[in-house]
């Protein structure tokens, strides 16, 4: 294991337990939110009930990790990502260095692994072919077997973080095979241990990068798709089936399941068929005018422009700007990104004239599925797994960072529609 990242981990966790037992024991019966009938049936948005210290995402900042605005954080790669996921801290060279190695060290996929994958029938959604090919991965657990061994509460974190490295280090080789073997583009390619972590995803995939700016993408997806704090669909399913002391690869399972839904991880392809389709409706690369009728006519039917508005933020998602800043500089020419521009500056302005849209600004699915259409990745059904990737990087520090915690088993209580009636 990277000993400078575990002796890091090491050295803060007992300072973060007794904080954390500071605050129940002085504070514990402090109320500090209320939940309202609205919060009950609208599957309990905006209710405070976790503890999430990997990241937050306010209504006007967007994401912040550890403290860092995500806009401050484009140029550093995955594996800095993760080092400051997990202990508040960006690390130095040699740290960063030692975590690669380890990562490198950690990459070779068990060989059945493949036999399952190609076992599974043609046409199998990627995602189910990428969740299959995690949960499979489950008797390499640590964690399970320092558990079946009896391993103490406190020390549950170490074997947790065990499995989470060797799952990050073999996921890329996994999702690239899962690619070219779907897509028929040919043979796996050899990973290259002279990469950094998505430059060697990257060059797995396949994508032609003489330039390198595909690389410069895939760090650039995976650190800003890596965590979105606690509440959103796939951590929470993580963090639920982690805190019944599954290891991690159930619990990856399990979330990237979440992930695939369309009110999810899905919707990055169904911005781009939404983009696609418009462009085959007008029947040419449209004017600004024919995009502003185009999306009026929808939304005067009831329609949805997508990739606009988020559950959560009320300003544009900054990582639709840092998306938008990367194909300014590389492909302002491109067709597709060109109506991406043309939208954001459009869509806005209906939604807010229309007066029914809470946040008519564009999140990041909005933008990265045009991206990756340009380097020539059409398959827009594999763009989740894209996202799974990357987001296995915080649902590694989230768990980890549990089970130091000696989280506790989540267990919210339900009630009863008659319940209700007697509380009005």
């Amino acid at each position: 294991m990277s000993k400078t990242l575990k002796e890091k981990l090491s050295s803060q966790i007992p300072e973060l337990r007794d904080e954390a037992k500071s605050i129940i024991k002085n504070n514990g019966n402090k109320n500090i939110d209320q939940v309202v009938i609205d919060q009950l049936y609208g599957g309990m948005r905006g209710i405070k009930g976790l503890i999430c210290d990997t990241s937050s995402v306010g209504l006007d900042t967007g994401l912040i990790i550890r403290g860092i605005p995500i806009l401050e954080l484009t140029e550093k790669l995955p594996e800095e990502i993760f080092y400051l996921l997990l202990t508040g801290e960006l690390p130095d060279a040699k740290a960063l260095k030692d975590l690669q190695d380890d990562l490198h060290s950690r990459s070779e996929v068990p060989s059945y692994v493949w036999d399952v994958l190609n076992a599974m029938p043609k046409g199998t959604h990627p995602m189910v072919l990428f969740s299959s090919a995690i949960l499979c991965m489950e008797k390499e657990s640590e964690f399970r077997k320092s558990y079946d061994k009896g391993i103490s509460k406190d020390k549950m974190w170490e074997p947790m973080l065990e499995d989470c490295l060797n799952i990050i280090a073999r996921v890329p080789q996994i999702a690239a095979f899962i690619y070219r073997k779907e897509f028929n583009k040919g043979e796996m390619i050899p990973a290259d241990k002279d990469l950094d972590w998505a430059a060697n995803f990257g060059k797995m995939i396949g994508v032609k990068d003489d330039d390198g700016t595909f690389a410069k993408l895939m760090r650039l997806y995976m650190v800003l798709h890596s965590d979105h704090e606690g509440g959103n669909v796939s951590a929470f399913t993580n963090l639920v089936i982690s805190s019944s002391l599954s290891d991690a690869y159930y619990a990856f399972s399990g979330a990237l399941n979440g992930l695939a839904g369309p009110l999810h991880g899905l919707a990055n392809q169904e911005c781009l068929r939404f983009i696609l389709k418009m462009r085959e409706d007008i029947g040419h690369s449209p004017t600004n005018e024919e995009v502003k009728n185009y999306c009026q006519e929808l939304l005067n039917k009831g329609g949805l422009v997508i990739g606009y508005g988020h559950a959560v933020l009320r300003i544009t998602d900054p990582r639709f700007t840092a998306f938008f800043n990367f194909g300014t500089s590389t492909i302002p020419d491109d067709e597709f990104f060109k109506i991406v521009k043309q939208l954001f500056e459009i869509v806005p302005d209906l939604l807010t004239a229309q007066g029914k849209a809470k946040d008519p600004w564009p999140n990041v699915d909005a933008i990265s599925g045009s991206l990756l259409y340009h380097y020539g990745i059409k398959e827009y059904n594999f763009y989740t797994v894209f996202f799974g990737v990357s987001r296995i990087l915080g649902f590694s520090a989230q768990i980890v960072l549990a089970r130091a915690m000696g989280g506790a088993l989540i267990r919210p209580k339900s009630v009863t529609t008659e319940w209700i009636k007697k509380q009005l």
